[in-house]
C-alpha cells in the first residue's frame, strides 16, 4: 500500500495564495463574504490567542534557561534593536541612491502647491470594501506588550528561584499552547491565507496601489532580499553554518508571514523552522516570540522607503536630510515595538512620528497607510525571517555561556 503524499506547509500556503487570487476573479460577492466572515472570526481568535501564545512560550523559555536568562534577554533585545536600526539606514541610503533614477521629483503624482491630494493619476483610498456577514468579538485578556512584560517577570523570577512547582504549572501551560498551535492554528492557516488573498483580489485595492508605486515596491522587495542575505551572512559567520541553507529552512515562515501579515500570528511556524535550523528548543521558545515583537527590520525598511518616496514626489514637504531621518529611524525602532501583534500595526504606530518628525499631513498619512498596507506582508516576512538569524546568533552565545559555566563549575570542583 502506497503511503499518502504529504503536502508541506510551504506548498499549502503557495496553493492558498494562488487559489485565493484565482477565485477572486469569478466568485460572487456573497461567496467572498463567506470566507471574509470565516477570516474575521479566525482573526479575532488569533488576536485572543497571541498574548497567550507569547506567555506560554516566552515565560517557560526564560525560566528553563536558568540564571543566564536576564543576560540573554538583554543581549537579544540589543541585537534586535541594532538590526532594526541598520535596516532603517540601509533603506535610507538605498532609496537616496536609486530614487533619482526611478521617481519624478517634485510631486508628479501626489500633491499640488496647496497641500491637497491631486486627482491626476491619484490613488483611490476609499475603494470597494467587502465586509463579513457577522463577526464575533474575542477581546484578548491582555495586549502583546503586557504579555511580554508578564512573561519577563514570571520567567526571570522563576529562573532565580529553586522551587519547581510553579515552573511545572507554567510548563504545562506551555504544552497547552503548543497543542493549540499544532492542532488548531497551523491547520487553519492555509484557509486563512486563502481568504486574505481572495478578499484582496475581489476588492481590487492591491492592484490600484501597486500600479501607482510599482517601482517603489520592486525596489523595496530587492532591498528586503539583500537585507536578509546580509543578516544570514552575519549569522552564518557567528554560528559557523551555511547561511543559504538556514535561509531556505526559514522559507515556510517567510511564506506564512506573507499571507498572515502578522509576525505574532506566524510565531508557530517561525518557532518550528528555527528549531529545524538546530537552535536549542528552550532558547528558540524564548527568542522567537520576543523577536516577533521587538525585531522590525523589514517593517522599518518599508516605512522609511515609503516615507522617502512620498516626500520625494511631493512638494511643500520638509527637506530630506540625513539628520531628519536619523531622528525618525531611531525613534521608529522604539515606537513600533508594540505593533506587530496586529496586521498593519507598525504603520499605525508610526503615524505620530510621520506627523511630528517628517511633517506628514492627513492626506499624506492616508497615502502612506494605503501604500504600506498594500505591501504589509513584505515587511512582516522580513521581520520574521530576520528573527531566525538572530536566533542563530543567540544560540551560539547561549552555547558559549553554557561552556563557560561548565568550565567554572569544573574549576570550582
Amino acid at each position: 500500500m502506497k503511503k499518502p503524499i504529504k503536502v508541506g506547509l510551504l506548498l499549502k500556503i503557495v496553493i492558498a495564495i494562488i487559489l485565493g487570487l484565482t477565485f477572486s476573479t469569478f466568485l460572487p460577492e456573497g461567496g467572498v463574504r463567506i470566507f471574509v466572515t470565516i477570516n474575521s472570526i479566525f482573526s479575532n481568535f488569533l488576536g485572543f490567542a497571541i498574548p497567550l501564545i507569547i506567555l506560554g512560550l516566552v515565560a517557560p523559555g526564560i525560566a528553563d534557561l536558568g540564571s543566564g536568562a536576564g543576560k540573554l534577554l538583554g543581549i537579544t533585545t540589543l541585537i534586535a534593536y541594532v538590526s532594526t536600526i541598520i535596516a532603517g539606514y540601509f533603506s535610507y541610503f538605498g532609496c537616496m541612491f536609486t530614487f533619482p533614477y526611478l521617481l519624478p521629483e517634485g510631486g508628479a503624482h501626489v500633491v499640488g502647491g496647496s497641500g491637497s491630494v491631486a486627482t491626476s493619476g491619484q490613488l483611490d483610498l476609499v475603494g470597494k470594501t467587502i465586509e463579513p456577514f457577522f463577526t464575533i468579538a474575542m477581546p484578548p485578556l491582555m495586549d502583546v506588550v503586557s504579555a511580554l512584560i508578564l512573561s519577563f517577570i514570571l520567567g526571570l523570577g522563576l529562573a532565580a528561584m529553586p522551587g519547581r512547582a510553579f515552573k511545572d504549572v507554567l510548563n504545562e501551560f506551555g504544552e497547552v499552547v503548543n497543542m493549540l498551535i499544532a492542532k488548531v492554528i497551523i491547520p487553519i492557516l492555509p484557509l486563512y491565507i486563502f481568504g486574505i488573498f481572495l478578499k484582496m483580489g475581489a476588492e481590487g485595492q492591491a492592484a490600484s496601489i501597486m500600479s501607482l508605486f510599482m517601482k517603489v515596491i520592486i525596489l523595496i522587495f530587492i532591498m528586503h532580499i539583500l537585507l536578509l542575505l546580509f543578516q544570514y551572512a552575519v549569522a552564518g559567520i557567528v554560528a559557523k553554518c551555511n547561511p543559504l541553507k538556514m535561509l531556505k529552512t526559514m522559507l515556510p515562515a517567510y511564506m506564512t508571514a506573507l499571507g498572515t501579515q502578522s509576525s505574532a500570528a506566524t510565531i508557530p511556524v517561525s518557532l518550528a523552522q528555527t528549531i529545524k535550523m538546530g537552535v536549542n528548543p528552550d532558547l528558540a521558545g524564548f527568542v522567537v516570540p520576543l523577536c516577533a515583537t521587538i525585531h522590525l527590520s523589514g517593517s522599518i525598511l518599508k516605512i522609511v522607503a515609503c516615507a522617502l518616496a512620498i516626500m520625494w514626489i511631493t512638494p511643500d514637504t520638509l527637506p530630506i536630510t540625513f539628520e531628519l531621518y536619523t531622528g525618525f529611524i531611531l525613534m521608529l525602532g522604539i515606537a513600533m515595538v508594540a505593533a506587530p501583534g496586529v496586521p498593519g500595526g507598525a504603520i499605525m504606530a508610526a503615524l505620530g512620528l510621520l506627523a511630528s518628525i517628517l511633517g506628514f499631513n492627513n492626506d499624506l498619512q492616508g497615502l502612506m497607510i494605503a501604500l504600506y498596507i498594500a505591501m504589509d506582508s513584505f515587511g512582516t516576512a522580513g521581520n520574521v525571517t530576520g528573527g531566525g538569524a538572530i536566533a542563530l546568533i543567540m544560540d551560539k552565545i547561549y552555547r558559549n555561556m553554557k561552556k563557560k559555566e561548565a568550565a567554572q563549575d569544573a574549576t570550582a570542583a
